[in-house]
């Protein structure tokens, strides 16, 4: 069943295609993304290295160098047209309206500035505040993010705090301005997995707490559902499956999705039972096969999957994918399992 699309989303991306220009062969990076999302809504987008998923993120705040990229299509976050938007308009869109949380803080964070200078900074390049007034909400903020001593922690560089504690401060800085959509990037990759725990419940919690928008990228299928109201699987630059968390989980119907599934450890795997894994590797970027990119790796692929690009299957309950083998279906299958 195909979603109404009547009601316009906070976030609308039509058709969304990222070319890089820089190397001796165009790089088609993204080829012709939808995706809605809702205010108040999580949507995960999960896939191998390379599929796309941060190209498109940082495309939505235009962070790629403009004379080596080729954008076309549409990104539409509340009224603005983030395509059009002049490099004055980007600046007050960015961190006011959108803002990301990056992979790595060492690096997204200035090192020769204290953390707190660097938020006390944006606050004030947005809003009209005093620097003291700047500072007691960073204050306040390190303090909502559980940063312990917070009035140090403010004077310290980056490279002065732990992973778990810069990516903390990481999230403090993308909610300094109120933004209504939150951008993560892999926010948890270089984290133990305590730490990975403590933020993604901290993340949820603040989703909840300020009704944000969130893009969640991450090649972990377990944080997308922790997180996630929708997931979005992509491969070679396309989102090949859509659906509700619960539903890809239990129900998963491109090839891809389930064999991204099957090749992860969960309680169900016997000791001595091998993962299982994904034959191949993604296809050359600079030169997409001309039907489905992932036939070369699928063990379910018949030759006009080679030779005829899917278009988009839509199934029950907003459920869509990419797959010339996937009928419509107006009922779940009889034997799927549920997700404990």
């Amino acid at each position: 069943m195909k979603p109404d699309t009547s009601t316009p989303a906070y976030v609308d991306i039509r058709q969304l295609h990222v070319t890089f220009t820089g190397g001796k062969k165009p790089v088609q990076a993204v080829s012709g993304v939808d995706l809605r999302v809702q205010r108040g809504e999580v949507v995960a987008l999960i896939g191998e290295s390379g599929s796309g998923k941060s190209v498109t993120l940082r495309t939505i705040l235009r962070l790629h160098a403009e004379k080596k990229t080729q954008i076309t299509g549409q990104i539409r976050v509340g009224d603005q047209d983030v395509l059009t938007l002049s490099q004055d308009q980007l600046s007050r869109f960015r961190g006011r309206v959108a803002s990301m949380i990056f992979q790595e803080p060492l690096l997204a964070l200035d090192p020769v500035y204290s953390v707190g200078q660097q938020i006390i900074e944006t606050i004030r390049r947005h809003e009209n505040v005093s620097e003291d007034q700047a500072r007691q909400r960073a204050l306040a903020l390190f303090e909502r993010v559980r940063i312990p001593s917070p009035e140090r922690r403010l004077q310290a560089y980056p490279h002065e705090m732990s992973g778990g504690m810069r990516q903390r401060a990481m999230i403090a800085l993308s909610l300094a301005c109120r933004p209504q959509l939150l951008l993560a990037d892999e926010p948890t990759t270089a984290l133990d997995a305590t730490v990975q725990i403590q933020i993604l419940l901290l993340l949820r919690e603040l989703q909840k707490e300020m009704g944000l928008s969130v893009i969640f990228v991450t090649h972990d299928i377990g944080a997308a559902v922790e997180v996630a109201d929708r997931i979005a699987v992509m491969y070679a630059g396309r989102i090949v499956e859509e659906g509700p968390a619960r539903t890809l989980m239990r129900e998963p119907r491109h090839p891809y999705t389930r064999a991204l599934l099957q090749s992860r450890a969960d309680g169900a795997l016997a000791k001595g039972q091998r993962l299982e894994t994904i034959a191949g590797s993604p296809p050359d970027l600079t030169d997409l096969p001309k039907g489905c990119a992932f036939a070369s790796r699928c063990k379910m692929a018949v030759p006009e999957c080679s030779v005829t690009r899917p278009d988009v299957t839509w199934l029950a309950d907003g459920h869509s994918v990419r797959c010339l083998l996937v009928q419509p279906q107006s009922q779940p299958q009889p034997n799927s399992q549920k997700v404990a």
